[in-house]
């Protein structure tokens, strides 16, 4: 009876329509587009992150030619919301968004235009040195998150719009 239960449920998941993005390991089609991506330089240290962590994440090649270019415009602000009585803040929240745009390299056209974020919080102590070290650990969180953001929008644009092998 529970070889028929579980032989039931197997057809049942097998039938939803899901299918994995990156089926082919690294010569899946999704791979071989992101590894074709070429990260544009962003401006700043939040852009320097970000920039690694995009690379990091898209294992680009350089012996492929670049079929897109990953065009990223960053904001970062630190805005402080935790208040004491004598007007010192005490926590601080990090907010890093970034505008992305992926060209086709061949024709200079815009195919994905979207927006990821995240932001963070960070206790403001009295030593500005942990302050500012802690800013810097949650810009470089924000960096990985985001582009993990990025890069998973991408490889859906990609798993879409390259036709089947």
């Amino acid at each position: 009876m529970m070889r028929i239960v579980a032989l039931a449920l197997m057809l049942l998941v097998s039938a939803c329509g899901l299918r994995p993005l990156y089926s082919g390991g690294g010569g899946g089609k999704v791979s071989q587009v992101l590894r074709s991506v070429d990260v544009a330089a962003i401006d700043g240290k939040a852009g320097w992150l970000m920039r690694n962590a995009l690379n990091d994440r898209l294992g680009r090649n350089p012996s492929i030619p670049a079929q897109y270019r990953l065009e990223v415009e960053l904001d970062d602000q630190i805005s402080g919301f935790g208040v004491r009585r004598d007007d010192a803040v005490t926590r601080e929240r990090r907010t890093l968004r970034a505008r992305y745009r992926l060209v086709d390299a061949a024709q200079g056209t815009v195919v994905l235009d979207a927006t990821a974020g995240s932001d963070a919080g960070i206790d403001v102590v009295s030593s500005e040195y942990a302050t500012i070290a802690a800013e810097n650990t949650a810009l470089e969180r924000l960096s990985q998150i985001l582009a993990d953001q990025i890069v998973a929008r991408v490889a859906l644009f990609a798993e879409r719009q390259t036709p089947d092998k």
